[in-house]
């Protein structure tokens, strides 16, 4: 076996594509593809957007709250018996027609800012649904990266096995004829067989890992499971061996990029200015209102007893008015203060979680950032191992096929060879992945 060949199978295994695994298949998933199934299928994003939506129709409210009011009432009324016409503004006891129309407007000039403070709340609180939306979308996005990279990482684990099993194979089938020859010893073919039965075990392992990672891909995607769908292979340009980030360089993007620190952030300010606004319930409401009236009545006579028109007394009718109200809150049971009490226990308690998040955002990239430089260390020493067992392998099955060893000889070389491969292949994945948690904390999510 050519050292290099090991090598490069080893180094760049996850890029080429294994052509016995899901042959029916006729199209394959990009990671892209993986990515915008789960996003327009996921339930939580779904939620996040209608609370986003609720956060808008509140902030539409708030900015309403801000206009003057404008309401008309128009109204017609057939009056039997003995009633007050509204013409005359005397009893009447007969049958009578009435209408009134009236127009009316109220504007708040002043109520402690509570208003403009609301409406503030109201901004950053829909701005705030924002990033929870897209907070849900990015851990989703990375959660299907991370499923993605073991369906890979368990198809090219498979891939290694059934080679192995190839060469156990042609080295069961090359005994066989030795031994019916009398060449070898018979433990050496049954020895080799054994070998032969644990790659088909580790096969079948294989085999039903790779099926499990696609189920737990198929169920982010919130698709129906077929064992035979295949993702596309990523390509070299989009793995990096050499992480430049540091941890305090990758928590200040964080702190500016992570939409889950804007959310927090943003939940904060909408509590700071709720307590704003509460307070406003502590001082004097100034209101201006005006209107315009006017109403008819079919008994209506003039001076000479003739009945006025309709239109005539629309227009005799009409009447304005405009005040200015003042509104003082002198005991109301506590209230305004109770309520200003709770928004300011809501308040500590968002900055709490505002200081909780970055405290354990920090802490959780120092230990992945810990766990990645393990992973490339380990890597990196996996390589070093491929290399000196290639060549230890090389030498044994040379002695072994000219018969100046034992299938124990060989088959310890073969193992620990077959052994370093698989961990070099489960390193270099494992330090894709987290890698890419990485990148999730800078914003980064791309495929």
């Amino acid at each position: 076996m050519n050292i290099f060949r090991v090598l490069a199978f080893c180094c760049v295994a996850f890029l080429a594509a294994p052509d016995n695994i899901a042959q029916t298949t006729t199209a394959k998933l990009t990671l892209r593809q993986c990515v915008e199934t789960a996003l327009a299928n996921n339930l939580d994003v779904k939620q996040r957007d209608l609370d986003m939506q609720r956060n808008w129709v509140t902030l539409r409210g708030a900015r309403g709250n801000m206009l003057p009011s404008l309401n008309g009432n128009i109204d017609h009324t057939l009056r039997q018996g003995r009633s007050i016409d509204i013409y005359t503004n005397s009893y009447t006891n007969q049958s009578n027609t009435t209408a009134s129309y009236d127009l009316s407007s109220n504007l708040t000039l002043f109520n402690g800012f509570n208003l403009f403070n609301r409406l503030k709340g109201s901004q950053y609180l829909y701005e705030a649904g924002k990033m929870n939306l897209q907070q849900t979308k990015d851990r989703l996005t990375l959660d299907v990266i991370l499923a993605y990279l073991r369906v890979l990482t368990n198809a090219d684990v498979l891939l290694q096995f059934e080679k192995q099993a190839e060469v156990t194979q042609k080295q069961v089938d090359r005994l066989e004829v030795l031994n019916r020859e009398g060449a070898i010893k018979p433990s050496d073919l049954y020895d080799m067989k054994g070998q032969l039965a644990g790659n088909k075990l580790s096969i079948i392992n294989a085999r039903n890992d790779l099926n499990a990672s696609r189920l737990t891909l198929a169920q982010l995607m919130n698709v129906p499971y077929n064992e035979e769908f295949v993702v596309e292979r990523l390509t070299a340009d989009q793995f990096d061996m050499n992480y430049g980030s540091s941890p305090d360089s990758i928590y200040r993007t964080a702190l500016d990029q992570l939409a889950m620190v804007k959310a927090v952030d943003l939940l904060q300010k909408s509590a700071e200015k709720t307590v704003q606004a509460t307070k406003g319930a502590l001082f004097p409401t100034v209101g201006l209102g005006a209107g315009i009236n006017t109403n008819y009545s079919r008994n209506a006579r003039d001076t000479a007893g003739s009945k006025i028109a309709y239109y005539d007394q629309l227009s005799n009718n009409y009447a304005t008015n405009v005040g200015i109200g003042v509104s003082i809150p002198i005991m109301n049971g506590f209230r305004a203060r109770n309520n200003l009490s709770m928004a300011k226990i809501d308040l500590k308690n968002a900055e709490y979680v505002a200081q909780t998040t970055k405290i354990q955002l920090q802490q959780n990239i120092e230990r992945d950032y810990l766990n990645m430089t393990a992973t490339l260390s380990r890597y990196q020493a996996l390589v070093d191992q491929v290399t000196a067992y290639t060549e230890n392998f090389r030498a044994a099955e040379i002695r072994f096929n000219a018969g100046a060893s034992t299938s124990v000889d060989y088959l310890i070389a073969k193992n620990n060879l077959d052994l370093s491969n698989l961990n070099l292949i489960i390193a270099r994945y494992d330090y894709v992945l987290r890698t890419r948690i990485l990148d999730y904390y800078q914003g980064k999510l791309l495929w």
